[in-house]
């Protein structure tokens, strides 16, 4: 399935190696404003090639709106976008033609479909996740109208972890308020890359402004959505809300979000141990989530492997990777919060 959402949906296309990436946007509402340069900005958040912690794939990663338009304004009709690749090396990905990357989508693809796009891994490249940020973007603006906030920030690479907001220390890529942690996270990565290793890490999201009573009982849960929101994006290999693991091994009367009433007469609650859900449905508070990401599986280093007729081999991987995909995938992480979201409020 290539499109999410139900109500309002984004439908993507394109491989990491082809022409283009690209996505219809249906059942955006007509007549909201969109500032196309804020759209672009979230696209630069994620582009590669944009620092020495990044693959060295550069890519402009320009957007062309091509329907559901006029003067700034959504129409109501499919907004379908583009978004060209110029810097393809497909020439380094001859050597997987027929040898499978350990821990990579190779197998997978081969054993569903009988062949796959070796080159950059075609669709399950994160490549694709390019126009995820458009449609979130999209999405993030027609949410700010109703007061909804959504930020992320990288939480830990390996075992550096940060704790609070708010600083850039790298192309705005890294965005922790311990910028100290910051430097540390940027050294890992460094040292990784320069062994041909990678390293994964931890993104913290969290969503303000949201009312109480979004999501449905069950099987249509306001979490069980967000959580599949996020483990369809590239590595992600867990998720959780609030204390999450954290909280099975503390005791009920330690994790009870107790009630109160504010100032100005709203129900709250006095912790936030449940991350701002609780039954499926929002209980106004900020809706607080993690989102693991494992170690890119391409390695620039010698694997044991197999080809495709069984074979025993050793690979050594060419081509341009990110040695961790975590502060590129921030704006992702945003970008899906937000498809979820507007697809429930649509």
């Amino acid at each position: 399935m290539n499109t999410f959402g139900r109500n309002l949906t984004l439908t993507t296309f394109g491989e990491s190696h082809g022409p283009a990436l690209g996505g219809v946007i249906d059942g955006f509402p007509s007549r909201i404003e969109i500032d196309l340069n804020r759209v672009q900005a979230e696209l630069d958040r994620r582009r590669p090639g944009q620092s020495r912690i990044t693959t060295g794939r550069n890519e402009a990663d320009r957007v062309r709106i091509l329907s559901g338009m006029l003067n700034g304004v959504t129409t109501g009709t499919p907004i379908g976008f583009i978004i060209e690749n110029t810097n393809q090396h497909s020439a380094d990905y001859e050597e997987m033609a027929h040898t499978f990357r350990p821990s990579h989508a190779d197998f997978t693809y081969q054993q569903k479909y009988g062949i796959r796009d070796y080159r950059g891994g075609g669709r399950a490249s994160a490549r694709e996740t390019a126009a995820r940020v458009v449609g979130g973007a999209f999405c993030r603006q027609l949410l700010e109208q109703r007061g909804i906030s959504i930020g992320a920030r990288t939480q830990s690479v390996g075992p550096i972890s940060a704790t609070v907001d708010d600083c850039d220390p790298e192309s705005n890529l890294v965005r922790c308020s311990d910028s100290a942690a910051a430097v540390r996270m940027i050294e890992l990565i460094e040292e990784t890359k320069r062994r041909g290793d990678t390293v994964g890490g931890v993104i913290a999201l969290r969503i303000t402004g949201l009312p109480a009573g979004i999501g449905d009982p069950l099987f249509d849960r306001l979490n069980a959505r967000l959580g599949a929101a996020m483990l369809s994006i590239p590595a992600v290999k867990g998720v959780e809300f609030g204390m999450g693991f954290e909280g099975s091994r503390h005791f009920g009367s330690e994790m009870i979000d107790e009630f109160t009433t504010a100032a100005d007469g709203t129900i709250e609650t006095t912790t936030n141990h449940s991350g701002g859900i609780q039954g499926g449905i929002s209980n106004g508070m900020p809706v607080e989530m993690r989102i693991a990401f494992k170690p890119v599986a391409t390695l620039l280093r010698d694997v044991n492997t197999v080809t495709d007729t069984g074979k025993a081999a050793i690979l050594h991987a060419r081509g341009r990777h990110d040695p961790c995909v975590v502060p590129r995938a921030v704006p992702v992480v945003e970008a899906m919060a937000a498809l979820t979201l507007a697809d429930f409020l649509k």
